[in-house]
């Protein structure tokens, strides 16, 4: 899925994060979204999950192909993100049992527990983990998603050295043939980005 952003701008009051933002997401290539805290590189990631609304602009989504629209982009979008809940009552074999009634897995999900390290933890209650099991299970839910759109928001966030090489492993081995867009300021996180945008080219006063 390509995704093509003309002249976007967001803004909360009367206070602009960014305006006029013009690029285009390819199919299949990977790209960073830098810039200093605050600069908007989370909202811009929701905007383009669909879970925000811009004030100016528009964004199409179109088939890498035919080029024709997409009609329901947000089907072919994952994300992980901290600031993402889960639903904390199920526990971890629940919640990928209840997303996959949304979007399809890649493999089997013994296999996301196993590779995310929660297998012992699969009957569990969420709201039992600590941060770093919930984002390794967020990351398993985005990665292993069959989406052609991964949006990854300062992805290693409360992960440890082991859920780091976690991280690593799912960049190097689930992200064939998707979109991924990554938020961060941690070079680290978006080593495999060919494309970096910079927030601050889009402030203005």
């Amino acid at each position: 899925m390509n995704i093509d952003l003309q002249k976007v701008g967001k803004r909360y009051n009367r206070e602009w994060i960014f305006r006029k933002l013009s690029c285009t997401f390819e199919s299949g290539k990977q790209y960073a979204i830098i810039g200093p805290n605050g600069s908007g590189k989370s909202t811009l990631l929701q905007i383009i999950a669909g879970a925000a609304l811009h004030n100016e602009g528009q964004i199409l989504y179109t088939h890498p192909e035919t080029r024709l629209l997409v009609e329901h982009p947000y089907q072919l979008v994952s994300i992980a993100a901290p600031y993402l809940e889960l639903i904390e009552e199920m526990t971890a074999l629940e919640i990928i049992h209840f997303q996959s009634t949304f979007k399809e897995f890649s493999v089997p999900f013994n296999v996301i527990l196993s590779t995310c390290g929660l297998t012992q933890a699969a009957h569990k209650q969420i709201r039992f983990f600590s941060s770093g099991m919930k984002q390794r299970l967020k990351l398993g839910l985005a990665f292993y998603a069959k989406s052609s759109l991964l949006l990854l928001d300062e992805p290693t966030t409360n992960l440890d050295q082991q859920g780091i090489e976690l991280y690593t492993h799912l960049m190097d081995t689930c992200t064939g043939g998707k979109t991924v867009i990554i938020g961060s300021n941690d070079a680290n996180e978006y080593r495999t980005c060919t494309e970096r945008i910079s927030m601050s080219d889009y402030k203005m006063a």
